[in-house]
C-alpha cells in the first residue's frame, strides 16, 4: 500500500512512521523544504522522535519525504495533517485544508482515499473539501474516489501514549467510503472506532477537546474562588480525585496552549451560529480561560509590591514556553501572552526552557522569534527580581531555584513540597 501524509508537523510525522513500520511505503509531503530535506537526511526536528526512527524507515525504503504533490498520482491513500487555526477574527480558518485539497485534486486518481486528519468543524470534509476535490479533479467523491475524516490523537510528551495503540475514530462520506478507511487505517491502528458520518467525527473530535477546554475553566474559576477564602486549589483536587467515581481531575493553569484546546471549541461556535444556536457553555469557558494571563499578571504585581518594586523596571524570569510538561511544542502557549502584557507594563522579561533552547516564529507574536533560553544557575536566577512559572518541566532544578530566587509567582504548583520562604511564594 502507497499512503502519501501531507503535513509532516507533530501529527503528521509520527502517522507517517506509524503506517512505514507497518509495511506501508510512505511519501509525507510538505511544503516546507527544510523539515523535507531534515527527514530525508534522518533527522528529527520534534523532541520526542528520535531521527534513528526515520534513518530506519529511509533505510528500509518504507518512508521519503517531497515537495512534490505530483506523486500523489501513484498514491493509494492520502492523508491530510495540515494546520486550522483561527483568524485574526478569532473565525476558523481552513486556507491550509483548502489548498491542499486543491494542490493534490489534479493528482487524484479514480479509487484514491483521501482522509482529512485536521480538526474542524462538521461539514468540511464532506462539504468545503468534497467540494475542492471534485472541482479540481473531474471526480466524484463515493463513487470515483473515496473520501472519509479520522481527527488525530496525539499526546506529546505522553511515553505510554503510541500512535499505533490510541483507538482511531473513523467516518466515511458513504459506506463505501469508511471500508476503505477502514482497510487503509487497519494496516497501522490497532483499534478503530467507526461511525456513522464524517459529521460524526469531526463532532467527536470537537467534542473530546471541548470537554477538556470547558472542565479547565472549571478548577480555574475554582481557582480564583477558593484563592479568595484562602483555600489551596491543589490540596482541593488532589483530595478530591481520592473518589474512585464520579470524578475526573483537571489541573488550572496560567491559559490555554497547544494546537487543540485554545482553538476547536471555537470551531464548533462558529459553525452553530449557520443553524441559530448559541453555545453559552463553550464560549463562557473560552473567555474564563482567556482571562488567566491576566489575572497571573496580577499576581505578578502583587508579589513586587509585597517589596515596594514597581513591575515597570523589574526584570523577570519567564520559566517554560512549551505549552506543556516536557515537549518542545510552543504553539499557542500561554507563555507568550504572560510575557506580551509583562512587556508592556515595562518589565523586562527572559526566559528559559530546556526543550525551547531558540524560539521559532510564530503566526501571533513574531516579535519573540529568535529570543534564547538563557542558562540556570544560582547566579543568575539571583539577577531576577522574580520567577514565573509558567511549564512545569522534569529538567529544572526547582530545589535552587527555590533558594535563590527573590519573588516566585507559581502558576502550576510546581514548588510544592519544597522549603520556600513564604513572604516570597506566591500561587497564580
Amino acid at each position: 500500500m502507497k499512503v502519501a501524509v501531507i503535513g509532516l508537523g507533530y501529527v503528521g510525522l509520527p502517522l507517517s512512521l506509524q503506517f512505514a513500520r507497518s509495511g506501508a511505503v510512505v511519501v509525507g509531503l510538505d511544503i516546507d523544504a527544510t523539515k523535507v530535506a531534515a527527514c530525508n537526511a534522518g533527522n528529527s526536528y520534534i523532541k520526542h522522535i528520535e531521527g534513528a526512527v526515520i534513518a530506519e524507515q529511509l533505510a528500509e525504503g518504507r518512508f521519503s519525504a517531497s515537495t512534490n504533490f505530483a506523486i500523489i498520482s501513484e498514491m493509494d491513500a492520502v492523508l491530510i495533517c495540515v494546520p486550522t487555526p483561527l483568524n485574526r477574527n478569532r473565525e476558523p480558518d481552513l486556507s491550509f485544508v483548502l489548498q491542499t485539497g486543491r494542490s493534490i485534486a489534479p493528482c487524484l486518481k479514480k479509487g484514491t482515499l483521501v482522509v482529512l486528519e485536521s480538526t474542524t468543524y462538521p461539514g468540511t470534509t464532506d462539504g468545503e473539501l468534497r467540494r475542492v476535490l471534485e472541482e479540481g479533479s473531474g471526480l466524484c467523491a463515493g463513487k470515483d474516489f473515496y473520501l472519509a475524516f479520522s481527527a488525530e490523537r496525539e499526546d506529546p510528551g505522553n511515553p505510554e501514549s503510541h500512535v499505533g495503540r490510541i483507538p482511531k475514530v473513523v467516518g466515511g462520506y458513504t459506506p463505501a467510503c469508511l471500508e476503505k478507511a477502514k482497510q487503509v487505517y487497519e494496516l497501522a491502528i490497532k483499534t478503530l472506532v467507526p461511525v456513522s458520518s464524517c459529521r460524526a467525527a469531526e463532532a467527536t473530535k470537537l467534542l473530546e477537546n471541548i470537554f477538556r477546554s470547558v472542565n479547565i475553566a472549571l478548577v480555574n474559576e475554582l481557582k480564583l474562588i477558593y484563592g479568595s477564602m484562602e483555600i489551596d486549589i491543589w490540596e482541593v483536587i488532589e483530595a478530591a480525585k481520592t473518589k474512585p467515581f464520579g470524578f475526573m481531575p483537571f489541573y488550572p493553569g496560567p491559559g490555554l496552549g497547544g494546537h487543540c484546546i485554545p482553538i476547536d471549541p471555537f470551531y464548533l461556535t462558529w459553525k452553530a451560529r449557520e443553524f441559530g444556536q448559541n453555545t453559552r457553555f463553550i464560549e463562557l469557558a473560552g473567555e474564563i480561560n482567556t482571562a488567566m494571563p491576566e489575572h497571573v499578571v496580577g499576581r505578578v504585581t502583587e508579589a513586587l509590591n509585597s517589596v515596594r518594586k514597581p513591575i515597570n523596571g523589574s526584570r523577570i524570569l519567564l520559566l517554560g514556553i512549551a505549552y506543556k510538561p516536557d515537549v518542545d511544542d510552543e504553539r499557542e502557549s500561554p507563555s507568550y501572552v504572560l510575557w506580551d502584557l509583562l512587556e508592556r507594563r515595562g518589565a523586562e522579561v527572559d526566559f528559559h526552557d530546556p526543550h525551547v533552547p531558540v524560539i521559532r516564529p510564530t503566526r501571533e507574536h513574531p516579535q519573540f522569534a529568535g529570543k534564547i533560553s538563557i542558562a540556570l544557575s544560582p547566579e543568575t536566577i539571583s539577577e531576577y527580581d522574580l520567577v514565573l512559572l509558567a511549564t512545569k518541566h522534569c529538567a529544572v532544578d526547582y530545589a535552587m531555584i527555590a533558594e535563590r530566587a527573590r519573588l516566585i509567582v507559581d502558576t502550576r504548583n510546581a514548588f510544592a513540597g519544597l522549603r520556600v520562604d513564604a513572604r516570597r511564594y506566591f500561587k497564580a
